[in-house]
């Protein structure tokens, strides 16, 4: 099992910056590939950015240029830096890890983008 803790988020304006991050612990392999997916109210979870244990990184459009992801793979921790935030990033923020069978995922944190 793999237990992943989130922390960040919380209430910006628009043009504003967070950070997310996502620790994971237990049996956390040495190969896997973490990140972030959002659901929006109303809309399905899709993906914001991952990256893999070495280092490769996966933006979803809609972020590009925006966010960035990095790792700390000694803390098994993974960071998503969140720039030049719009309305439209306001969603529920949630950590994904997968490695060679399992997929977990967080509980979610809250991102608000408002004015």
């Amino acid at each position: 099992q793999v237990q992943l803790v989130e922390s960040g988020g919380g209430l910006v304006q628009p043009g504003g910056s967070l950070r997310v991050s996502c620790t994971a612990s237990g049996r956390v392999s040495s190969v896997w590939t973490m990140g972030w997916y959002r659901q929006a109210p109303g809309k399905q979870r899709e993906l914001v950015a991952l990256i893999t244990s070495s280092g490769r990184p996966t933006y979803a459009d809609s972020v590009k240029g925006r966010f960035t992801i990095s790792k700390d793979s000694a803390k098994s921790t993974v960071y998503l830096q969140m720039n030049s935030l719009q309305f439209r990033d306001t969603a529920v923020y949630y950590c994904n890890f997968h490695d060679y069978d399992s997929t977990y995922w967080g509980h979610g944190t809250q991102v608000t983008v408002s004015s």
